[in-house]
């Protein structure tokens, strides 16, 4: 028996993979669940396990080569359960009845924009059309077919154009101005009804029949056309990109391609950046007494497994935080006008890794001690590291932190990272002079950072949220007496 093992599906909004290495060879024999071949996705690198048993028949990629969901990976011979296999593995995109013409709702995306989301939906109608064309073919001619002489009939919705769209919405694509009255568009009414479900002016199509005569197949290349077009073009409401300099008039250069993790880092930055107006708010901590306290009990969390760090304290201090000032763990709903209060505390804390930032996410960090929190959170930094994170680690996250402190810095202003609406900051504690009861003693001071959102949190609501933070390390007692 030989089973075809295609890609399964990686996760949430993941097409695809740049292939890092396989790790089986021709003639080997593999076990169910065995990792065959290592995949780096916009999120994470992962290992794909074989869904049965067998021996390698032949491999269909190479490294380096970009890999797509439901793509052909391996042949295996004498493989148990193949059918059930090649039944699941299969993209469920394949899976939609060819009778079935409705047009599908897009899949929700929560870093592309609303053109990216218009996009989808017209290019989810144009396969349907692909479907009928054969049928249509096939059919009674129309009974009342225009002659091109005749007036045009003009799209349904009037004379909309393309608008900036609501998150969430979708607009019809309108290139130009809808057909007038008098235009001469030689079209069969079927025609004509395609293009308007599509959101294109029937008039702006260019016929491949006989006397510029359009067909079906005329308004789907037409949309593929748009479509492109939309895609090359910057996003709605930001800017376009400056073409670069020839560097090389000054002197030698490399270029080397952006990694997954890079890439999508840059556009969830570039949209955060361009989307949400962000403000910084800054203050300071004494956490003198708070590190004694670390220092005395850290060796209890080693013993667990984990590192008493300012970090591992800090995300207990945030949920307390964010139980005092629930709007922290919200989300802005612009297209509903509406705010979305999260009910849970799933806390993300960035990782720097050698492939770029990552944000592993501790999920119900309120249900947790500190010991347990400092033990969970260098597990999965050390995944993070390692290349071992799953993508579903990486989301569902309403608050993150990122901590600078091991590498130095006094201040910095993180980036809001969206769809949350704040994010702490924790550069490197110093010892400073400060004045205590008129005298003059050193005492360790920990900067902090604040970024919020400024459609739905105040600077004054920022600053009760930061100095709550930085009472609560500056007093331990204070954690469990109001948190």
């Amino acid at each position: 028996m030989v089973t075809e093992f295609r890609l399964p599906e990686l996760g949430e909004n993941i097409e695809s993979g740049d292939l890092v290495k396989v790790l089986v060879s021709v003639g080997d024999t593999v076990a169910k669940d065995q990792s065959v071949v290592e995949l780096e996705t916009d999120k994470a690198t992962i290992e794909v396990p074989a869904p049965v048993s067998g021996r390698v028949k032949e491999i269909h990629v190479k490294q380096g080569e970009k890999v797509k969901v439901g793509q052909l990976i391996l042949t295996l011979e004498d493989g148990a359960g193949a059918a059930s296999v090649e039944k699941v593995e299969q993209p469920k995109a394949t899976a939609r009845p060819a009778t079935d013409a409705r047009p599908k709702p897009p899949r929700p995306e929560r870093s592309r924009g609303a053109s990216s989301r218009a996009s989808a939906v017209a290019e989810a109608q144009i396969e349907e059309i692909q479907t009928e064309e054969t049928q249509i073919e096939k059919r009674r001619p129309e009974p009342a077919e225009e002659p091109p002489e005749g007036p045009a009939e003009g799209p349904a919705e009037g004379n909309d154009r393309w608008e900036r769209p609501a998150a969430g919405h979708v607009v019809p694509i309108r290139p130009s101005e809808p057909e007038t009255a008098q235009a001469v568009v030689p079209a069969a009414p079927s025609v004509r009804r395609r293009a308007r479900e599509l959101g294109l002016d029937i008039g702006q199509v260019p016929g491949s029949g006989p006397g510029g005569r359009i067909s079906i197949k005329d308004v789907t290349n037409y949309a593929r056309q748009v479509i492109s077009s939309a895609r090359t073009s910057s996003p709605a409401g930001l800017p376009a990109v400056a073409p670069l300099p020839d560097f090389t008039r000054w002197g030698d250069v490399e270029r080397k391609p952006m990694s997954n993790v890079r890439r999508k880092t840059a556009e969830h930055m570039s949209y955060a950046w361009t989307t949400i107006p962000q403000v910084t708010q800054f203050d300071k901590a004494d956490i003198t007494d708070l590190e004694e306290l670390r220092k005395r009990f850290a060796k209890r969390a080693e013993k667990a497994g984990g590192k008493l760090t300012v970090t591992a304290i800090a995300v207990k201090v945030v949920v307390s935080a964010l139980r005092a000032f629930p709007e922290f763990a919200a989300s802005v709903d612009a297209a509903r006008n509406e705010i979305v209060y999260k009910k849970y505390f799933h806390i993300g804390v960035a990782v720097d890794t050698d492939r770029g930032l990552l944000v592993p996410v501790i999920r119900n960090a309120d249900q947790k001690n500190i010991i347990e929190l400092s033990v969970e959170l260098a597990g999965l930094a050390e995944k993070a590291r390692n290349k071992k994170i799953a993508p579903e680690e990486m989301e569902g996250g309403v608050f993150t932190i990122t901590n600078l402190g091991g590498i130095g810095g006094t201040n910095f202003s993180p980036i809001v990272n969206s769809p949350e609406v704040a994010i702490l900051g924790i550069s490197r504690a110093r010892l400073e002079p400060v004045v205590l009861d008129g005298q003059v003693a050193p005492r360790l001071i920990l900067p902090l950072s604040l970024s919020y959102d400024h459609r739905l949190i105040d600077g004054a609501d920022a600053a009760r949220f930061l100095r709550w933070v930085a009472a609560a390390l500056e007093q331990p007692f204070l954690l469990p007496l109001e948190g």
